[in-house]
């Protein structure tokens, strides 16, 4: 079993890590303990601002440092991340295309007991409708760190989702494991189906195939840990080979991972496909774990979908 830690955990030192670059400045919201740039705060003073709460001025400040030629990371819960501060990611950081990383923590259910004015279940979508928006949805400890390398060598606006629950570092177990913005990686080969997942449902996805082969059937696992740009290439062959699809996401099914698949497969290569994620709802207050079970968020009900999905091939 692999390290149990939470994204923002890992974020957060990673971000001290590769801190020690000049040209990195951050800011933070007064969320500094809970978003992990405390790390960075504490190294680099220098290169650190708080905002306070006033997350829409830390997006323009952001931006304005940015312009500078500055490779800026902004932290805040995923809901005042996406949410409130979409006006301003969108016309004062995307549009002109700035070098600014918007890090929103405690996303989807995991923020639990704050409740759904809190719970952030639309990030995804609302992000990956701005224009040359990158998206990443890292599954791990491992991924994080690497989707944080990453997003520093890419020049451009990014959202980096993570979450307020400690996960499996699941990745380290695969050889070969490889991040690459836009790339999907295959975690486990399969005929019958193929199940997408991204973030903390990878995991979910990796259980759920053992559940499936007590029945004879075998699953691909694909974690999607960039939501946009997508990898068209590998849905596709997916598609063909297996012949059915079930995307899974700690997010609302319209318009995260489940609805960028189904472009795809809409355009280039039509077969069965379930989106399996939160429904069309609010989300409730509770811990991470009841929420998970009370939306169907588990690797029984996931069986179920793909078993659902099989049934459908033609």
């Amino acid at each position: 079993m692999g390290e149990i830690i939470s994204t923002r955990e890992a974020y957060g030192r990673a971000l001290c890590e590769y801190g020690e670059n000049p040209d990195i400045v951050a800011f933070d919201a007064d969320l500094t303990i809970c978003t992990m740039s405390c790390y960075f705060a504490k190294k680099y003073p220098e290169r650190f601002r708080n905002a306070g709460i006033a997350e829409a001025n830390m997006i323009g400040m952001s931006a304005g440092v940015a312009a500078t030629g500055k490779t800026v990371f902004c932290h805040t819960f995923a809901m005042f991340a996406a949410g409130r501060g979409y006006d301003q990611i969108r016309n004062s950081v995307a549009y002109p295309r700035l070098n600014v990383k918007v890090v929103g923590t405690h996303a989807g259910l995991s923020v639990g007991e704050d409740g759904a004015t809190h719970q952030c279940i639309e990030d995804l979508s609302l992000m990956r409708t701005i224009p040359g928006m990158v998206v990443i949805n890292p599954c791990d400890a491992n991924e994080t760190e690497a989707a944080v390398k990453a997003m520093i060598e890419y020049q451009g606006p990014c959202y980096l989702r993570l979450g307020r629950s400690g996960v499996e570092n699941v990745t380290p177990d695969f050889k070969g494991y490889d991040f690459r913005i836009g790339k999907g990686v295959t975690l486990k080969e399969g005929n019958d189906v193929t199940i997408i997942a991204t973030g903390l449902m990878v995991q979910i996805a990796l259980e759920a195939t053992e559940l499936l082969e007590e029945n004879g059937i075998t699953a691909r696992v694909i974690d999607m840990h960039t939501i946009k740009p997508i990898d068209r290439d590998i849905i596709v062959k997916a598609a063909k080979e297996t012949g059915a699809i079930v995307t899974t996401e700690e997010h609302n099914i319209i318009g995260g991972l489940g609805a960028a698949v189904a472009e795809v497969l809409g355009e280039t290569y039509p077969v069965p496909l379930i989106r399996h994620g939160v429904e069309d709802i609010f989300g409730h207050s509770g811990t991470a774990q009841a929420l998970m079970e009370k939306y169907g968020l588990t690797k029984n009900k996931l069986a179920e979908k793909v078993r659902l999905a099989i049934g459908m091939k033609r």
